[in-house]
């Protein structure tokens, strides 16, 4: 199939006018303009119109288990509190309910432009049931805590490691997820770190994501500290250093590892990220909620660390009343631009998309339209007066024209059946059988 359209974006180079790209077997044959991609293969030629045909965008950190839960939670008055409330509210749901939740929320990332998701999957018993129910591209990191069930770590990871094993690979995999320095051991960072580079496996980690978790690990101090000292909490890790040199200590800190959120960090934690090769997630709309100090942007840009985004989930998001909330990396997207004016269009796409998939173990393959990769992609309508590219993909709301993963349609544009590749209407029929 050979796909037209006003713009191509393929963020690994400029944009191309009139441009088309080839898709074949799933994946992107050839990207350039019209008139050089249809003379050089042969398929059925499908004009888009005045769209902006650019890379699906990856989302590199979500909680798609917690859809359900937007609007729940005010933003509350410090993070332990937010940290009590969600686990007392996960305890009282049911299997049916977080799968009802997952299944919602990655449908509102399929409308919304995402064809990658890099999910913090707190219930493994979802999977793999729900992987069948949509066409995304799914990471789910099996999340791994041990301070509350007194649970030893080898054993922890160990049925993960099980669970993991049990689970198909394609279109969607596994990875593995200790949920954050404070709520698990220091054994259990360790034994992972050993078993991720053993396996080649990624992880995914909540990092000095509150001021309050900074306190503990470098000041022994504070009242997540206090918290989990009373809840019996072994606290001989805390008070040696930041929350990133702790992760250093247990040797987690790699280039397999995403750091997600990262919002506090002591003078030499930036040297120290990039010098391993970590990838920092940033969730804008999540540290808007938390009221979060100044994210650590330009240290972390001048340092060359990869930055890339995701949604957190909507249980972190501010819901004003009849207000509908969604999974959206636009939303994200913007969020960041405003609160960073002096970062480009481009560097904020970028992050949306080449830096995700450079995180999340696929560069060239995702995050980009060039020859080889996948044929993910989605296409945005465009006004006749737009003038910067990358500022109109930006300010994208609505709904897409028109979206691909793996060569199948998503989301088909008017007068092109979904039948044509033929996963989007497999998927939809998995997903009601699901609920």
């Amino acid at each position: 199939m050979i796909l037209r359209a006003r713009t191509v974006l393929p963020i690994s180079g400029p944009a191309i006018p009139d441009g088309a790209i080839a898709v074949r077997w799933g994946r992107i044959a050839s990207v350039g303009r019209w008139a050089e991609v249809r003379s050089s293969g042969n398929g059925r030629c499908v004009d888009l119109g005045d769209v902006i045909l650019l890379p699906g965008l990856i989302n590199a950190h979500c909680h798609l288990d917690y859809t359900q839960m937007a609007g729940q939670f005010p933003p509350p008055r410090s993070f332990t509190d937010w940290l009590k409330l969600i686990m007392t509210t996960k305890a009282g749901w049911s299997v049916s309910e977080f799968t009802e939740s997952w299944l919602d929320g990655a449908q509102m990332l399929v409308r919304t432009g995402t064809t990658t998701v890099g999910d913090i999957e707190a219930f493994p018993e979802l999977l793999p049931e729900v992987w069948t129910g949509t066409p995304l591209r799914v990471i789910s990191f099996l999340e791994m805590l041990g301070i509350t069930n007194r649970r030893q770590p080898g054993s922890i990871l160990q049925d993960t490691l099980d669970k993991m094993k049990s689970l198909p690979r394609g279109r969607c995999e596994a990875a593995l997820s200790p949920h954050a320095p404070y709520s698990t051991l220091p054994e259990l960072l360790r034994l992972t770190a050993k078993a991720a580079r053993r396996q080649r496996r990624l992880v995914c980690s909540h990092v000095a994501e509150s001021a309050l978790e900074f306190s503990m690990f470098a000041h022994g101090a504070g009242d997540m500290f206090e918290w989990l000292r009373r809840s019996g909490r072994d606290m001989s890790d805390c008070g040696l250093g930041s929350p990133v040199q702790h992760l250093e200590r247990c040797g987690l800190l790699g280039s397999n590892l995403l750091a997600a959120h990262v919002n506090y960090l002591a003078p030499k934690d930036v040297a120290l990220l990039q010098r391993r090769g970590v990838s920092v997630v940033h969730c804008p709309r999540s540290h808007f909620y938390f009221r979060h100090g100044l994210f650590p942007l330009k240290r972390l840009l001048r340092a060359g660390v990869n930055i890339c985004l995701g949604t957190d989930s909507l249980a972190s998001v501010c819901k004003r009343r009849n207000q509908a909330v969604e999974l959206n990396l636009f939303d994200e997207m913007r969020v960041l631009s405003n609160s960073a004016p002096f970062l480009p269009p481009r560097k904020i796409l970028e992050m949306a998309t080449r830096n995700g998939a450079r995180a999340l173990g696929k560069p060239g393959k995702l995050g980009e339209l060039r020859q080889g990769a996948f044929a993910d992609w989605i296409a945005l309508p465009v006004s006749r007066g737009s003038s910067d590219v990358y500022e109109t993909v930006l300010q994208h709301t609505g709904p897409l024209i028109a979206a691909m993963i793996g060569g199948r349609w998503t989301i088909a544009p008017a007068g092109v059946s979904k039948g044509l590749g033929g996963q989007a209407g497999q998927s939809a029929n998995r997903l009601a059988s699901l609920r």
